[in-house]
């Protein structure tokens, strides 16, 4: 789908009032990990979340708020607000709020002034499941209930999930997310090994069905003998991916198979946050000690990675991501390490938000530009006060990527459809 320069500002914009902020306003989104607020009373966390900036904490109780950054009375930062008591404390005056938004206490007035009932500040609803804190923008009108994805069934021990923030608007994230043929050479990471599947064949070919929760996808890749290497994704709308991480064969589950993927959350209109999450595919199958941390070193997501006390990888736009020009000469496709940094340095080398109007697409780019129209459809489904693809949990909740080898007469619809359901 070619995009004009008005349809790439209607789907990049996310601030308050713009078409695609609504959008992505009528679902529950990420708003942080629940690491972040991990103890009631415990320090605050700021949120940037579709051009807004919140804060978020857990009371005494252990509910979590996310609400206004900015005080009711002067707009002082309730970021450096004393925890205490089932509320929020600003420590310029003492005006205390609650996860609801109410304001609880205003000591810096006479007890009978009555100014604390009108002094509430914006709150948002919360939801806790999978290890993140989900928010709901919203119409309370046109609330759906909590998302239920598969992912956030699995128990604790079979589950992974972590957050990375980058430097770009949302869409090219997401396009990066579900482009399968760049990783034949984007994370090419042995140029000696002619035997890759993903090596065998370079142009893969895709089909896409349209469904409920947004689309399913597949990339098939002939790897000789008449063999076919399968790949199966789901995009969950508006801005989440699902996929098959370890091969299968004909069925069969490898010894350790795994679902992979992403949501991308518009922090603003020029930077994300990526919240990344991998689980056993085999409910029987817990996930080894040390593999999530050797899988997370791997992909460049490792705690060194990061700026301390941050999101933000140290390997950035400001410092080429560090690339090696040897290693690219002599080992790796880019120079770069780690997989979802070489995803990074793509995707932010656009520039924040990429002129979509100059692109040349090709036949694999099928899943991009569904994914573009079903974006550009759910603008309009909003404004026409409808609920856009996918918002109602049970469109979601069974569906999961997967991984398989078939032969070139397979149907792959067919053969992979009990690898595409949930079984949590």
């Amino acid at each position: 789908m070619r995009i004009t320069k008005e349809q790439n500002e209607r789907l990049t914009r996310v601030g308050p009032g713009t078409p695609m902020g609504e959008v992505f306003r009528r679902y529950w989104i990420p708003a942080m990990l629940a690491k972040d607020v991990a103890e009631p009373d415990g320090p605050p966390t700021r949120v940037r979340l579709l051009g807004e900036d919140l804060v978020g904490f857990r009371d005494s109780t252990g509910a979590i708020g996310l609400i206004d950054a900015y005080c009711a009375h002067r707009r002082a930062p309730l970021f450096y607000g004393r925890n205490e008591e089932a509320g929020l404390r600003c420590v310029y005056h003492g005006w205390k709020f609650d996860i609801m938004g109410n304001c609880l206490d205003t000591p810096s007035e006479e007890p009978a002034v009555q100014i604390r009932f009108r002094a509430g500040v914006k709150a948002y609803p919360t939801h806790e499941a999978g290890g993140i804190v989900w928010t709901y923008m919203g119409p309370v009108d046109q609330m759906p209930e909590p998302p239920d994805y598969e992912w956030l069934r699995v128990p604790e021990s079979h589950l992974g999930v972590s957050r990375t923030n980058e430097e770009c608007n949302f869409l090219q994230a997401i396009e990066g997310g579900i482009d399968t043929a760049h990783s034949s050479f984007a994370h090419n990471n042995d140029l000696d090994d002619d035997k890759h599947l993903r090596a065998l064949d370079m142009h893969p070919r895709l089909e896409v069905d349209v469904d409920d929760h947004g689309f399913t996808y597949a990339s098939l890749r002939r790897i000789g003998g008449g063999r076919v290497y399968l790949r199966t994704y789901q995009f969950i709308m508006p801005a989440q991916q699902s996929r098959g991480q370890l091969i299968t064969w004909a069925g069969d589950p490898a010894p350790f198979p795994t679902i992979a993927g992403h949501v991308w959350v518009p922090m603003d209109d020029h930077n994300t946050a990526v919240y990344n999450f991998i689980y056993s595919a085999d409910t029987d199958i817990p996930m080894p000690e040390g593999w999530w941390e050797s899988h997370e070193a791997e992909f460049g997501r490792d705690p060194k990675d990061y700026v301390e006390g941050t999101y933000w990888l140290i390997r950035n736009q400001g410092n080429d991501f560090l690339i090696d020009r040897q290693v690219q000469r002599t080992k790796t496709f880019t120079g770069i390490e780690g997989i979802n940094t070489q995803d990074f340095a793509l995707q932010t080398g656009m520039e924040r938000i990429v002129d979509r109007s100059m692109e040349a697409l090709g036949s694999t780019d099928l899943a991009i530009s569904t994914a573009r129209k079903l974006l550009l459809d759910a603008t309009d489904d909003v404004a026409a006060g409808r609920r856009p693809r996918g918002a109602d949990p049970e469109t979601h909740s069974s569906v999961r990527g997967g991984d398989l080898l078939m032969s070139e007469d397979d149907d792959w619809r067919l053969l992979s459809s009990a690898t595409r359901e949930a079984v949590y």
